[in-house]
């Protein structure tokens, strides 16, 4: 015998009832007063009681259907046990056991599809956004980016100067068939050793690496190797393996309406962007080739990196550069054999300006 409640399906009442399971029928019986009846299991339907924590509600009748409240979930068993001809129209409570462990499965699989997508799937996708994606979606990612990095009020404002430096990187720009990028140059009046590239052909060079420079061929190897970052897009790629899938797609698709508010979160991936050591060689290599093809004397980077390779030595708290590019005593030995693969004479960069002059650029 069950304990139940019994609704009348007229009134709100709910009545106290004990209900005893018969092969082909329920014997309800009230507690108040006694009163009995039977429900044929043929006319009984189960409408809850089918997920864990619900009780199990039968109804007969049709508009205006009495009801059995019971909350022990056995009595479904119990049923079904002693009417197996019914026990199809009633639920199996073991099968909530099944479905636990199905969802507990399920819950397993896409942690499992979420950490898959993450580790590998977004970078691969990343990967493909960033070959693919329009030049001005990658200019206008990277005006947002250049706009906290080296906002105008830290930038050194030089007329006559800038427009040396843009001689310098315009010499090396010079030598690509077709440049699709608008590469600008900036100088950030900051003492850190150190230079990086936005996506969209933006450079900025920080005061304290300028003022390491001997030359203006130093200066252009640096160049160089950044001119590369941007034309191989690491940045760009870097960047968009913290995005979200929204702006991959928006990526793909060249819809730069995204690109302003994600322009905060590109900014702090280029602040601490370490490029792998790939990617670096390969800046190295076609830095070197670009030097080659504007006639630049090589030796300007390579005593550049000799440079590095000493502050190594020393690390100087303000040589960002030493920390955010691989040693400069890996790298000396591939850029030397590179360097002597140049043939002709160099042309001088910047011929008749004194180069101290034009470091210069942060004074006023």
């Amino acid at each position: 015998m069950w304990e139940a409640h019994y609704l009348d399906g007229r009134t709100p009442v709910r009545w106290a009832a004990r209900v005893t399971i018969g092969q082909s029928g329920l014997e309800i019986t009230l507690t108040e007063g006694g009163t009995s009846f039977r429900w044929p299991l043929a006319q009984v339907r189960q409408t809850q009681g089918f997920h864990g924590g619900e009780q199990v509600r039968l109804e007969r009748g049709g508009h205006l259907a009495e009801a059995l409240l019971i909350r022990d979930v056995a009595f479904l068993s119990a049923l079904r046990a002693a009417a197996p001809g019914a026990a199809r129209a009633f639920h199996d409570p073991r099968r909530r056991r099944l479905r636990a462990g199905l969802a507990g499965l399920a819950a397993l699989a896409a942690v499992a599809l979420g950490a898959g997508l993450y580790v590998w799937g977004i970078p691969a996708l990343a990967g493909i956004a960033a070959a693919r994606v329009p030049v001005a979606w990658e200019v206008a990612l990277g005006e947002t980016a250049i706009a906290q990095l080296a906002p105008p009020s830290k930038r050194c404002a030089d007329p006559e100067r800038q427009r040396r430096l843009d001689e310098l990187t315009g010499a090396l720009v010079a030598t690509l068939p077709q440049p699709s990028y608008p590469f600008r140059v900036a100088v950030v009046d900051q003492p850190m050793v150190n230079a990086f590239a936005t996506p969209g052909g933006f450079i900025v060079i920080l005061r304290g690496l300028l003022d390491r420079t001997a030359s203006a061929e130093e200066l252009a190897g640096v160049l160089a190797h950044e001119i590369q970052h941007v034309l191989h897009r690491d940045a760009t790629r870097a960047i968009l393996r913290q995005a979200s899938t929204g702006i991959l797609l928006a990526a793909l698709l060249g819809d730069v309406s995204g690109v302003v508010a994600f322009g905060v979160e590109s900014a702090r991936t280029l602040g601490d962007l370490r490029h792998s050591r790939e990617a670096e060689h390969e800046a190295d290599r076609d830095g070197m080739r670009m030097l080659h093809a504007a006639a630049v004397d090589p030796e300007g980077m390579l005593a550049f990196f000799r440079g590095m390779q000493h502050q190594e030595g020393m690390t100087p708290a303000a040589a960002r550069y030493l920390s955010t590019h691989p040693p400069a005593g890996d790298r000396l030995q591939a850029l030397a054999a590179l360097a002597a693969e140049r043939a002709g004479p160099p042309v001088k960069l910047l011929a008749g300006y004194d180069w101290e002059e034009i470091k210069k650029i942060c004074a006023r």
